[in-house]
Formats: C-alpha cells, sequence, structure tokens
C-alpha cells in the first residue's frame, strides 16, 4: 500500500476503513462500518497531537482494527496492552497479520507474555535434579527446551495454568537471578524482552504494563521508552489493578515457594539450626495458608487482627525469615543463596509494611510484588487488608488513592494515550474513570453509539414483587420467578451472580429441578465451561465476577442473561471503606460519585454478554427491585442500551418462547 505523504493520518485511517478501502479489498467479509472510521478518525487525531484520548466503543464497533489501523499507518514506535493472555494471543495472532498482509507494510512486531508463560533454563535444570515422580514430564520439558526458539509454554501446550510443576520450570520476580543468573544469556524471558524492544509494535497485557512501570526486574530492560503511543485496550480493568501495582501483597504462594527453595538449596549445610528455621516457616505457611484460606473476602486488617490469631503468625513469620536471611548469609557461595536472603528481606518489607511498622534495618526498600511508590501525600493514607487466593491467602497493602500514582507514572511516558473499552462512561460521562487514574480534565473523549439494534433485538424484565437483595429468599425467588421463561427460551442462559454464595445456592436449586444442563463456576476450568455450554445449547451457566466480562458466545446458544442484583460492591470491603471516608471528607457523595457509578459500570459488562452479533436476540432480566424503586433507579436505567422493557411474567414468557432454538423465525 502507498503511504500518501500529503494526506492527515486522519484522512488516511479513514479512507482505508471504507468501502473502497485497503481492508475492504483484502480482507473477506470486512465492511465499512461508519462508528468504526469515526473511532479510527478520534485515535488517529490524538496519535498526530501527542494527546490522552478516551474512547468507549460497545461489541461490534471493530475497536480493534480501528486503533491498530492509525496505529501502524502513524509509523510510531506502539505499545498495544490487553486485559488477557487470550486477548493478547487474539490481538497478535489473527487481528495484526490481516491488518499488516491488507496494508501490505513492513512491520515489526513482538509479543510479549508474563514470566510464568516462558520456561526458565535454570529451574527446570534444578528441577531435572530433584528426586519425584515429575521425572518423565521433566525429561519432555528439556527436550522442548532444546527445540523451541521461543520457550513459550503454551507452545509445548501439556502444562495447565494451575499445575504443580510450572511454578519448578518457570521463573518469578522473587527467584529470578537476573544478570547473575548463568543461564541469563540464553533466558528465553530476556530474549522476548530483547525482541520487544526491537519492534515497531509490541503487544503486552496489563499486568506487564505495570511492571514496566515499576522497572522492579533488574537486568530486563523497559518496553514502555521510546514508545510514541501507548493503547490500553479494556481499560476499564486499570483503576483495580492500580489499587495492586502501586501498593505491596505477599501471598502464603510466595512464603511457600521461598520455604521450599530455601530448603532445597541448604540440603549442602544442613545443620540443627538450619533445620530449626525451615520447618518452623514452613510450620508458620501452613499456619497461615489456613486462616487466611478460610476468608470469605477481603478482610480489613483491624477486623482480621481481632477475629484471629494472624497478627501472631505475621510476627513469628518475621522473625523466622530475618533468622533464614542470617543463615543464608553465612552460607552464600553462590547467587541463588544470595538472591534467597534477599527474597527474605523482601518479603519482610512487606510485613512490615501490612502491620504498618518499619522494616527491619537492612531490608529492601520496595517489597513483594511492589515496587510502584506512591507520591507523599498518599503514603500516609494505605489500606491493608487480606485476602483468600488459591489454597491460602494475601496479605495486602495499597494507598487508599492510587491517581496520582498512576498520573506520575504514566506522564513519565509522553505521547499519545489510547484508553479503550464498552464500559468507561456512565451516563456519556467519564468523571469516575478520569479521577480515579487522575488523568486531566481536558483529557479528549469519545462515546461511540452502539452497532447493535436493541431496540428490536433485546427486551429488559425486571420483575416485580421480589424480596430485597441480600436477603435469605432473595435468590430462591429470583429463580422461582425466572424459571418459566427459562423452560420457554428452553435454557441458554448465564445466570451471572454478585456473590459465591449466590452462585453455589442457585446451583443447588437448579440441580435439585434437573431440568437443564448446569455449567457452574468452579466445578471445572472457565474454558471447557464455556465450550460445554455453548455445545449443550440448553444448559445453564451459573458464575461470578470473572464471567461477568471477557466472555464471547455468540449466536443462539447464549439467549437470556439473568443478572441477580446490581453489582454494588460489598460495603466492608477494607478498600470500597477507604475510597468512601476519603471522597466523604473532601466533600462528596461516596454513593453518588463512586459506588454506584461503579456498579453500573460493573453491571454493563455483565449485560454487554447478551448480544454480540448483529443477528443475535436476547432477554435480559435485573432481579433487583431496586431499579424500580430506589430514587436512582432511573439512573440505572438509562446507563443500560435502549431497548424495551417488559412488565408482566407473561410477556418474558412469550418472548422467551421466540427465542427457543426451535422457533418459527
Amino acid at each position: 500500500m502507498e503511504i500518501d505523504p500529503d494526506a492527515s493520518l486522519t484522512r488516511q485511517a479513514s479512507r482505508e476503513l471504507a468501502a473502497g478501502g485497503a481492508l475492504a479489498q483484502r480482507i473477506p467479509g470486512f465492511s465499512e462500518r461508519r462508528v468504526q472510521r469515526d473511532m479510527a478518525e478520534q485515535v488517529a487525531q490524538a496519535i498526530t497531537d501527542s494527546a490522552t484520548l478516551l474512547v468507549e466503543a460497545g461489541t461490534g464497533t471493530g475497536k480493534t482494527m480501528a486503533y491498530l489501523l492509525p496505529a501502524v499507518l502513524s509509523g510510531k514506535r506502539t505499545v498495544v496492552s490487553t486485559g488477557t493472555k487470550n486477548l493478547q494471543d487474539q490481538l497478535y495472532q489473527r487481528d495484526l497479520p490481516r491488518l499488516l498482509e491488507a496494508l501490505g507494510m513492513p512491520v515489526r512486531t513482538a509479543l510479549l507474555k508474563g514470566r510464568a508463560n516462558y520456561l526458565c533454563r535454570y529451574r527446570l535444570k534444578l528441577a531435572a535434579e530433584q528426586p519425584g515422580t515429575d521425572s518423565a514430564r521433566i525429561l519432555s520439558l528439556r527436550q522442548f527446551m532444546e527445540a523451541s526458539a521461543s520457550g513459550e509454554l503454551a507452545d509445548y501446550g501439556k502444562l495447565a495454568d494451575q499445575d504443580p510443576l510450572r511454578p519448578r520450570v518457570t521463573s518469578t520476580a522473587d527467584n529470578c537471578l537476573g544478570t547473575r543468573c548463568p543461564d541469563y544469556d540464553d533466558c528465553f524471558v530476556f530474549a522476548a524482552r530483547r525482541r520487544a524492544l526491537d519492534a515497531d509494535l509490541v503487544v503486552v497485557n496489563h499486568h506487564l504494563l505495570f511492571a514496566d512501570f515499576a522497572v522492579r526486574e533488574a537486568g530486563f530492560s523497559e518496553i514502555l521508552p521510546g514508545a510514541e503511543i501507548v493503547i490500553v485496550d479494556e481499560a476499564h480493568q486499570l483503576p483495580d489493578l492500580a489499587a495492586s501495582a502501586f501498593g505491596q501483597r505477599l501471598s502464603t504462594r510466595q512464603l511457600s515457594e521461598l520455604s521450599r527453595d530455601a530448603r532445597r538449596c541448604c540440603v549442602a549445610f544442613e545443620t540443627p539450626a538450619a533445620s530449626d528455621t525451615l520447618q518452623r516457616l514452613a510450620d508458620l505457611c501452613a499456619a497461615l495458608e489456613s486462616e487466611l484460606g478460610a476468608l470469605e473476602g477481603r478482610t480489613a486488617w483491624q477486623r482480621l487482627r481481632l477475629q484471629t490469631g494472624v497478627e501472631s503468625l505475621i510476627g513469628d513469620t518475621a522473625k523466622t525469615l530475618e533468622a533464614l536471611a542470617a543463615l543464608l548469609d553465612a552460607m552464600a557461595d553462590d547467587e541463588e543463596r544470595r538472591r534467597l536472603a534477599e527474597r527474605c528481606r523482601e518479603q519482610l518489607t512487606v510485613l512490615a509494611a501490612f502491620v504498618d511498622r518499619d522494616p527491619p534495618e537492612g531490608t529492601a526498600p520496595h517489597g513483594v510484588d511492589g515496587g510502584l511508590e506512591p507520591d507523599d501525600s498518599a503514603v500516609t493514607e494505605m489500606v491493608r487488608w487480606a485476602e483468600p487466593l488459591g489454597w491460602g491467602g494475601a496479605l495486602c497493602a495499597s494507598p487508599a488513592d492510587i491517581s496520582a500514582a498512576y498520573r506520575r507514572a504514566a506522564s513519565g511516558h509522553p505521547g499519545a494515550w489510547i484508553y479503550v473499552s464498552a464500559t468507561l462512561s456512565v451516563n456519556g460521562r467519564f468523571d469516575l474513570f478520569r479521577g480515579q487514574l487522575g488523568l486531566a480534565a481536558e483529557t479528549r473523549e469519545c462515546v461511540l453509539p452502539p452497532v447493535f439494534d436493541y431496540e428490536s433485538q433485546c427486551r429488559l424484565w425486571v420483575p416485580a414483587a421480589l424480596p430485597a437483595p441480600g436477603g435469605d429468599q432473595h435468590t430462591r425467588a429470583l429463580l422461582r420467578t425466572v424459571l418459566p421463561a427459562l423452560e420457554a427460551s428452553d435454557g441458554g442462559a448465564f445466570l451471572l451472580m454478585t456473590t459465591h454464595r449466590a452462585v453455589k445456592e442457585a446451583a443447588a436449586l437448579l440441580r435439585a429441578d434437573g431440568r437443564f444442563p448446569l455449567f457452574v463456576q468452579s466445578e471445572d476450568d472457565r474454558a471447557r465451561l464455556l465450550r460445554g455450554f455453548s455445545e449443550a445449547g440448553n444448559g445453564v451457566l451459573i458464575g461470578a465476577a470473572s464471567f461477568w466480562e471477557g466472555v464471547d458466545v455468540p449466536g443462539n446458544a447464549l439467549r437470556m442473561v439473568i443478572i441477580d442484583k446490581l453489582p454494588f460492591a460489598p460495603p466492608d470491603d477494607p478498600v470500597v471503606e477507604a475510597r468512601r471516608e476519603r471522597i466523604e471528607r473532601d466533600g462528596g457523595n461516596a454513593f453518588m460519585d463512586y459506588q454506584l457509578p461503579q456498579a453500573i459500570l460493573a453491571l454493563r459488562q455483565g449485560v454487554g454478554r447478551l448480544i454480540r452479533s448483529e443477528s443475535d436476540r436476547g432477554l435480559l432480566v435485573l432481579g433487583d427491585p431496586r431499579v424500580r424503586s430506589a430514587r436512582y433507579g432511573a439512573k440505572v436505567l438509562r446507563a443500560l442500551p435502549a431497548m424495551p422493557q417488559l412488565e408482566a411474567t407473561e410477556e418474558a414468557v412469550a418472548f422467551a418462547q421466540q427465542l427457543h432454538p426451535g422457533a418459527s423465525p
């Protein structure tokens, strides 16, 4: 394709997305969409002006091509950050190659994932030296290592994310030796980062974006410096991710891995003192796993210390880590033992931050899963909590307000910043998102109209006479009310719940009913649940937070979405409490300025599961009577796509019958 040097980037981008443009000519099935061209023009102008742009673009807009095309045409170095590894793969392996082939432009591209996706040569060798039942798989991995150019475990294909062998053969920021590693020159992670540095366009995920802000991995170069364009897709995830990235976090898994690595390294220096210290650390890890794993959600430190024995366990763990660090210092004749001593002190730093004490003398200034230093105004207001995670849990400390820290980090990388999501605004206003990230008031904003015809494709039903959410009878009453519509449509429904307790209750009730194949969160892998649901045709998938977004089931397999209630964050969530207090102290209204907008954005994500193509039709059920009775109910309804609202159960059943796979068109 010939680039017209006299045409503006805005005109070029719009022209190539038009009916006679390069994409229509060379990509089968591509058709012009005015809304896609509008978005591309906005992105192109922001790139030209090195401006910050917020774009809300719903499903069907073609947003990926709308931001990739002007970025590629600009010739500027670009970093694209997505929400998940699956989205990374889709963008890098499908969307980007199709675009570059259509344009006929030579662009160097790179895909960069987190460390856990790449085989670690050094740790694989260590694993091979340990006796165990995984010898055959380790041999297979060594053969893969010798033949692989990238070392990416997705290419190996036989090691699930939760496989206990995976952490033994991959590295983390904790245990990586960096430039001191004997295999550093052949490191797959280092090679992937080097390719990224040499590329014109790099695809990363949000966790890597924040890790790049942190610059805390010794020996690994940054990705953002030199980038003139940063595009953040699924940008609605950033505020929550930033709360973790700008704080500190220590999981029981990290403690257990340190304990296991130290035991392996100390075998040659077995002494009574070393044995006692290692056994004590292992016992404390197990005790912390038991305490934190029993929590039902985020629990504020002040409540936790009064209700459990965690405070005593943390104190004993800190003393044991100090003792272990001293033992390792005394025997530190190789790089791994030196790194283990550093890990002990880093974990001590996080424990000190969690209990609000000064870290022991000589410890690192930044702790595990931290490293992004908030500004001085945020340091004095930290939120501390514990939460369940995997088999155990995690201790977390984060600034109550991350806006200043994010603004400072992003401003260190000048250029065009493009934030894109289907849910960034509330009733057309971006105030919440801008405020959470500290973005300037003059930031450009663009809300694109919906592509789909919700007026004809959708119906909304808010059942009358349901009990108030939160009561013991709400889930039972909701299912009893919607069951006739479920029967009329022959299943094909997502039941999106706001708590895991409600997921279990709904699953038990529908399982006793026995009319539909059930696919229940936590009973199987997410990908298998979605595949089984799509193939069943008449299934009911019951899920909580992780199924409210990033799930795409186009076609008739999904014809009803039932949402149990407005997804307000739990009022006793320590992060929510801290933000509410801060807003009220500054003279704002915490409910109207924060809690309600957050709930509306989360609701819109759930609603967005229903209509994924121009031919989809569906029934949206919102089982929260507050939408009818509360003063804010009208604001909630205005934030949803405009669609006819059904009043009576009979109307809902009649519409659901039209959705039945056997119904006449």
